[in-house]
């Protein structure tokens, strides 16, 4: 019999042996991970843009962490910032890293300092950063056509040193374009690239063949409707529902179109295919609708760009494909996270974004039961307060209104009550906007007044005052919560449990071969 002391070494030596095969376990985590975004990156899929012109931007490790709340799954950068790169390390999120345009000529005319780029960029951080993607410039050929020579030379520089890493079969290399290369977009069949960037565009496409990357394109019917209006209907730039005498039929080809997007892709699909490519897919790298604007911009509002971006998200889930290519779907990246407020104007250039600065959403996606993009798709979990820095008169002068007119419920905020303490109007008004926007059932633009207020994840609940988002979901939110919260622990557990099938019967007998020569037999 094997005595008692025996069996506390046992344990001693499988534990010492979980803590040595843990580190070498440890070391095949990224290539799991790899391998789980390969094989998810075969559907299609909606990821964002992040932007940096923004006054308070998130930490590099605030960041990562509200990517993961919000179960965004695919981001791409417009640089590669060393310190997002490593936050991202072992998250599953997949990112496209960007070349910006002043860089070009340095690359295009250098291999060394391609390679270089490469090594400090990728390799430093992939396969534990799932960098999937190389975006070389952006818009080149329309915004800075005198960089245009350099573009290719860039992309097969550091499609070489990949190819020296080891990772051109990884990592794809291509340049995002504006929609304007394409000319003649409607009917979609009669489309054809510019023909002053052929030089270009010929070699190029022939490099995505051969590599099998995709043809970036940055498109927004948004801009398709501004400049059309009266020629192309709002409901088809925003996805809408049409009955069939409204769609817009390509007389050449009689395939009906339900929306712009679709149309503006297979745009790209003909141009190639007058080019001879027909094995290069369209990558959609921006796409979005501006919740604000100008007095010439009416159609910049809260409920076109919900409507827009949620309609969007929808229709990539679905796999819907396009008129002349149902079988293929192209994966879009909105456009774009966070309202970049720094940017110069129009009103609109500053108000891409599904959230503010602050982290709080802008409006509420209506995307429920479409994936599990977005943690903010339920209408469940948001309450209306007063915005930051508004000047009190003009919060007393919505707050009235709220409280008169809008027929909010103020009870609990009159002297003595639960929510009159602390006694300031942006309290006050804060509460009053809830119970507002509440009992209009969240409808888009509830939110408002006269934009002082906003929407927020956080329940602005505090102490014995209870707000009325709060008191109707009090229970659901708490749990969506803690699910959150289970589940990210389930993740990082996952990461780290080891594996009992691992340890084999030869192993065992091994722990007991060592000690037999001790007399430890009983």
């Amino acid at each position: 019999m094997v005595n008692s002391k025996l069996i506390a070494v046992l344990i001693t030596i499988v534990f010492f042996y979980f803590t040595v095969t843990s580190t070498a376990k440890s070391s095949t985590l990224a290539q799991q991970i790899k391998q789980q975004s390969q094989e998810q990156d075969k559907e299609p899929f909606v990821g964002v843009n992040i932007g940096t012109d923004v006054s308070n931007l998130l930490s590099a490790k605030d960041l990562v962490s509200f990517l993961q709340v919000q179960k965004i799954s695919h981001v791409r950068f417009y640089d590669a910032n060393p310190d997002i790169l490593k936050a991202l390390a072992n998250t599953k999120v997949r990112v496209i890293v960007s070349v910006p345009n002043n860089q070009l000529l340095a690359i295009g005319s250098s291999n060394t300092t391609a390679a270089s780029w490469i090594n400090r960029n990728v390799v430093a951080y992939y396969p534990e950063t799932l960098i999937t993607h190389i975006g070389v410039g952006d818009e080149v050929l329309t915004t800075v056509p005198s960089s245009a020579p350099l573009l290719l030379p860039a992309i097969q520089s550091l499609y070489g040193a990949l190819v020296a890493a080891n990772l051109h079969t990884q990592i794809k290399v291509s340049t995002p374009h504006a929609a304007s290369i394409v000319l003649d977009t409607f009917p979609p069949s009669q489309a054809y690239f510019n023909q002053s960037l052929i030089s270009v565009l010929v070699p190029l496409l022939q490099f995505l063949s051969k590599t099998e990357s995709p043809l970036m394109m940055n498109l927004y019917p948004y801009y398709v409707f501004m400049e059309n209006k009266g020629v192309v209907p709002l409901d088809t730039s925003l996805f809408k529902p049409l009955t069939p005498s409204k769609e817009m039929v390509d007389p050449n080809t009689l395939l009906h179109y339900t929306n712009v997007l679709d149309a503006m892709i297979d745009a790209a699909y003909v141009s190639m295919k007058n080019l001879n490519v027909t094995d290069v897919s369209v990558l959609v790298t921006e796409s979005g609708w501006p919740s604000k604007g100008d007095s010439k911009e009416p159609y910049a509002t809260i409920d076109n760009a919900d409507t827009y971006n949620s309609n969007l998200i929808k229709h990539v889930i679905d796999q819907s494909g396009t008129p002349l290519h149902p079988e293929i779907t192209s994966s879009v990246f909105i456009y774009e996270l966070f309202n970049e407020d720094l940017r110069s104007p129009p009103v609109s250039e500053a108000n891409w974004g599904l959230f503010n600065s602050s982290s709080t959403p802008v409006y509420l996606l209506h995307v429920s039961g479409s994936g599990t993009f977005l943690a903010n798709d339920t209408t469940n979990q948001t309450y209306c307060i007063a915005m930051d820095g508004v000047d009190s008169k003009t919060l007393q002068s919505a707050l009235d209104w709220a409280c008169g007119a809008g027929r909010a419920n103020c009870s609990e905020i009159q002297p003595g009550e639960s929510c009159y303490q602390p006694n300031n109007v942006k309290n006050h008004a804060s509460f009053a906007f809830d119970s507002y926007y509440q009992k209009e059932g969240k409808a888009p633009g509830s939110c408002d007044f006269k934009g002082v207020a906003m929407i927020t994840t956080t329940d602005p609940s505090h102490g014995s005052c209870v707000f009325p988002g709060s008191k109707k979901v009090v229970h659901k939110t708490r749990a969506v919560v803690n699910s959150t919260e289970v589940s990210s622990g389930a993740d990082r557990l996952e990461l780290f449990t080891f594996h009992t099938s691992h340890i084999t019967a030869t192993t065992i007998a091994f722990c007991i071969s060592l000690f037999v020569p001790f007399g430890i037999t009983g």
